[in-house]
């Protein structure tokens, strides 16, 4: 029998050590949890689909300098924080100094901040749902160089939104490991925006944990946007935690690529705490996109709504794999998932896995999931009114996802998905 195929010990010997001591231990203790962890098969439920698309050389075990030409010096409406290959750049960076509000990187902690933020750190993603996510997840925590810190103290509010530009430059082969932990006091508010793009054509890895907490009636809006080149391989991982009355929205907008993945977690775990999750895939070509998303009801009176839809063109791959856990004390959930996927192709395939799991028993939840194709009898009555025939496969595709691209509630990202959404129908309806 051939042996399950094991992570590299390449990937688990980090270079760099400007973090306080607190974070440096940290960083030791998961890297030593994760010698000899057996990497995702197509045995491995949720990494069924996608094992095959993950690419592993020792080459990407180097982690990528933070030097190089950066594009992340564009304007944006608002503040902003520059990465580069995982590491948080200062001088690219324009942030605000609001009182109630501290953004510092993990290198300018000093050791009780980071003591304090090295017990929490992982905290938000220990669901037993996704093994698998949680290791890859945990790969970051062995990796990370720098890290972005966000406080929000009570009644705060960020009057703008602040704008994460994660750039990966891919010059040479290696690896990148972005981090940032988001502490939203009680009635706090923020809206965070993390936009991945990349430069450079040599295969790389981005491995990027993204955690969330929200006290007392905080209000947090997350939104993501991934961009990057096709040479980038991507496995993202966002944790949440909830306190009562709290509110977390999660607007996510993906282009495929190699591989995508993106594991978003939730746990509802105060009275009243309440989350709206959106997501908006393409993909074409031979490219690939994996979102697996679990949103845990803990406390009772606690309301959530999903809804993804995934497009999928050419030969290439989209899945969808939506989970709600309903625990026992959860009485009087409200819980609504909803996933709709069109096929642009015969070559293309949407694999789709919505679950519901219910262990109380005065609840109100549902779910459902359909994969379809454009209808032909739309497309006629278009054209038969004097519509060309792109043109109405593209009124008709961007109608099946618009309602979604417009909810995202920062213009500039709009503007930039539809930007992106234009130029696959350009690639895909060519010639239509």
């Amino acid at each position: 029998m051939k042996p399950a195929p094991t992570l590299s010990a390449a990937f688990l010997h980090p270079a760099g050590q400007s973090l306080p001591e607190p974070l440096l231990a940290l960083r030791k203790q998961r890297g030593t949890a994760l010698v000899d962890m057996p990497l995702p098969t197509r045995k491995t439920e949720n990494w069924k689909y996608s094992s095959k698309y993950l690419k592993l050389t020792d080459d990407m075990a180097i982690s990528l300098p933070a030097e190089g030409k950066t594009g992340s010096g564009l304007a944006v409406p608002g503040y902003k924080v520059a990465f580069l290959n995982g590491v948080m750049l200062p001088e690219a960076s324009d942030y605000p100094d609001l009182d109630g509000i501290s953004i510092e990187r993990f290198g300018d902690l000093d050791d009780d901040e980071a003591a304090s933020l090295a017990d929490r750190m992982d905290s938000t993603l220990n669901s037993s749902s996704d093994k698998g996510a949680v290791q890859m997840a945990r790969l970051n925590s062995a990796r990370f160089e720098d890290g972005l810190l966000i406080r929000l103290k009570p009644n705060a509010v960020l009057d703008q939104p602040l704008f994460i530009v994660h750039e990966v430059n891919a010059d040479a082969s290696g690896s990148a490991y972005p981090r940032i932990f988001v502490d939203a006091g009680r009635h706090s508010q923020i809206t965070l925006v993390e936009e991945y793009i990349s430069s450079g054509g040599e295969p790389v890895m981005v491995n990027t944990v993204t955690e969330f907490t929200l006290g007392d009636g905080a209000n947090v809006t997350s939104v993501r946007l991934n961009m990057e080149g096709e040479n980038v391989q991507h496995i993202g991982a966002t944790g949440v935690r909830q306190q009562r009355n709290s509110r977390f929205e999660s607007h996510c907008v993906g282009f495929g690529g190699p591989l995508r993945r993106h594991d978003l977690q939730v746990r509802l775990e105060g009275e009243g705490a309440e989350c709206k999750l959106n997501g908006v895939v393409v993909t074409q070509g031979k490219q690939h996109y994996d979102n697996h998303t679990t949103i845990e009801h803990v406390a009772a009176h606690c309301n959530s709504e999903e809804t993804y839809r995934n497009i999928a063109a050419d030969q290439s791959h989209a899945v969808f794999n939506g989970r709600i856990h309903i625990h026992q004390d959860a009485q009087k959930s409200n819980a609504d998932m909803n996933n709709k996927n069109l096929l642009l192709s015969n070559g293309a395939e949407i694999d789709t896995k919505p679950e519901l799991e219910i262990y109380a028993d005065d609840v109100k939840c549902a779910h459902g999931a359909t994969i379809g194709q454009l209808d032909e009898v739309s497309l006629f009555y278009l054209v038969s009114r004097g519509i060309g025939r792109r043109e109405a496969n593209v009124l008709l595709t961007m109608a099946f996802i618009n309602e979604l691209v417009e909810q995202i509630p920062v213009e500039q990202v709009r503007d930039t998905a539809h930007t992106r959404l234009n130029q696959f129908f350009d690639q895909t309806f060519e010639g239509a």
